[in-house]
């Protein structure tokens, strides 16, 4: 009865479980035999039907070939084999003529693999490189039977030491044999070129002139020779070369080839550059603290996953926005972008079995699978516009369907206090200054005290007393007494010898006029002239600004230049309402004279 009611429990809380989800589990084979990562999956109308399919890069674990694999559905299309191991898959547009249907392109070793309609279509092969000149002599050397096979290889591995140029292919597997094997090795291959030969790192897409979603696209190449490659989308002639401080791992793009573009390459030395439409190298440098795992565009931010389990957000300009510690290790990134809804987030698989879909750093979902997921791949799968594809560590394929009435709110992924409260500060450790100055501190902290009062209350009193000398002495610009609400501030213009003075004077009363007020002009008569050093003023109304205009003349030639003083009286009293001390330029005119 007990196991019973178990029992029951158990398959109410998977019910309710999946009730609550916001995905519908339709595919999970644990022995599907996929192992990939997620720059090798695609999807794709590859037949112009309206059914898309899913394109993987097999990596052929154990010792098999690696094989590119299309699956319609849970099941295998077609298979067939590749000579050597995938870097990225990627469809794209070639040309505009009907029907419209995307081309597949595969990135293997130093060739890009085209096909259409999953027929080979075109192969485009990395152009040679300049071999070792050192390299080259050594070889001439061997076939002219000059240098046996042990000196060769000692003076090979001095040059790839030494030498900035790498060796080829050739002489790096003739460095890898045994002492028996070199000779045989040797005789076969000295007639031979040299040829010296890069592998693509990664690849992704570009739209080519216009950014609509079937739009003709280039295909952009990262090489192991620190170089990003555009390709033509139909002749595949290189349009564009940039050169890169490191080997780029990860590609995003934005913009279109023709009009104004921007590459971001996340690199091996641990930093991310970016570069600008007709830059040949880098405008922009981040730096990162670790290897970077994953890059992905949300939006106009630069999402980065780094080996120090953390999501990192960046400005396209390189400016740090955000950081979110994850609680294991990123495996791999991906973008989901739910397109009926206009939602555009990052998705993260860890270590633990989690995937998590963050939108900039607040937490949406989170997904457990049953084991780690290596590769994720989000869009129309089939007929369904929303369907998120994960393979497993094991070789599994995931398959779930985001439901139509789902929506993602933020903070509803997780519960429980955040992340930041089980991480340890970094405390320095206590100087020998710090244990000094904490023992001062205990044996004579009554008097520290009292003197830093003592300090304060005369900081206060002085305060004071300039307060209140100015306000007698009435040195103000603004009125201190509520009779007479005044405000006034003075500008000067010109360069001299000859200055015009403007004093803006204001009634700040709500309902009072000012009458019998009277300017008058305090200076040193051997460096100023004015016309009028003592004017009466206009009845001022409530809340205006009036303009009251004199000219002021510099008398001396030697650049010198001295304060004039501006009261403003009342009819039959000596001291000032308010008044603004005017520090005069230069007379510029003079000084050039």
């Amino acid at each position: 009865m007990a196991a019973t009611s178990s029992a029951d429990s158990d398959s109410g809380r998977t019910e309710s479980s999946e009730a609550n989800s916001k995905w519908l589990d339709a595919h999970y084979d644990p022995m599907a035999n996929i192992h990939t990562f997620s720059p090798c999956l695609a999807l794709a109308d590859l037949h112009g039907d309206g059914e898309y399919k899913l394109v993987v890069g097999d990596l052929g674990p154990d010792g098999q070939q690696p094989r590119l694999k299309v699956l319609k559905g849970p099941t295998v299309l077609t298979e067939s084999p590749l000579p050597a191991l995938p870097a990225s898959a990627a469809t794209f547009l070639m040309e505009q003529h009907e029907p419209r249907t995307p081309a597949l392109a595969l990135a293997s070793g130093p060739c890009v693999y085209v096909y259409k309609n999953l027929r080979p279509y075109f192969k485009f092969s990395l152009p040679q490189l300049p071999p070792n000149p050192l390299e080259q002599d050594l070889w001439n050397q061997a076939k002219e039977d000059r240098i046996d096979p042990l000196t060769l290889k000692e003076m090979l591995e001095d040059i790839r030491e030494k030498a900035e140029v790498p060796l080829s292919v050739q002489s790096l597997r003739f460095l890898q044999l045994e002492l028996s094997e070199m000779e045989a090795f040797v005789n076969q291959h000295k007639a031979k070129v040299i040829k010296r030969q890069t592998v693509i790192t990664t690849m992704t897409t570009l739209k080519k002139n216009l950014a609509d979603e079937d739009a003709v696209s280039c295909l952009v190449l990262g090489t192991e020779n620190k170089e990003l490659l555009v390709l033509d989308p139909e002749a595949f002639t290189i349009l564009a070369k940039m050169s890169l401080p490191s080997v780029p791992v990860f590609l995003e793009v934005s913009g279109q080839f023709d009009v104004e573009f921007r590459l971001t390459a996340a690199c091996r030395n641990g930093s991310i550059y970016i570069l600008r439409r007709d830059s040949k190298h880098p405008k922009y440098c981040i730096e990162l603290s670790a290897q970077p795992v994953g890059l992905v565009r949300v939006y106009k931010t630069l999402v980065v996953g780094s080996t120090q389990e953390s999501l990192h957000g960046f400005t396209h300009k390189g400016k740090k926005l955000w950081t979110v510690q994850m609680p294991a290790a990123i495996l791999t990134m991906n973008l989901l972008e739910q397109r009926s809804r206009g939602l555009q987030a990052v998705m993260a698989a860890l270590a633990n079995g989690e995937v998590r879909i963050y939108r900039d750093k607040a937490l949406l979902n989170v997904i457990h699978a049953p084991d780690a997921v290596t590769s994720l791949c989000f869009g129309r799968y089939g007929r369904e516009d929303n369907t998120l594809i994960m393979t497993t560590r094991g070789g599994g394929l995931i398959i779930k369907i985001l439901k139509r009435t789902a929506v993602f709110v933020e903070g509803t992924g997780e519960t429980g206090p955040p992340l930041a409260q089980t991480t340890k500060l970094n405390v320095p450790r206590k100087t020998r200054l710090y244990v000094d100055q904490t023992l001062r501190e205990r044996e004579a902290g009554t008097a520290m005290h009292r003197t830093f009062q003592t300090d304060l209350y005369l900081l206060r009193l002085r305060a004071a007393r300039a307060y209140v000398q100015a306000l007698e002495s009435s040195l103000s610009p603004m009125s201190s007494t509520a009779r007479e609400p005044l405000k006034l501030h003075a500008v000067v213009q010109g360069l001299g010898p000859t200055f015009k003075l403007t004093l803006h004077l204001q009634n700040t009363s709500t309902a009072r006029p000012a009458l019998g007020l009277q300017v008058c002009f305090l200076y040193n008569e051997a460096l100023y002239a004015l016309p009028r050093a003592f004017f009466k003023v206009p009845l001022l109304v409530p809340g205006l600004s009036y303009p009251l205009e004199t000219f002021v003349e510099s008398l001396n030639s030697k650049g010198i230049s001295d304060m004039i003083k501006v009261l403003v009286l009342r009819e039959g009293q000596s001291a000032p309402l308010l008044s603004a001390h005017i520090n005069m330029p230069v007379s510029e005119g003079m000084a050039a004279a």
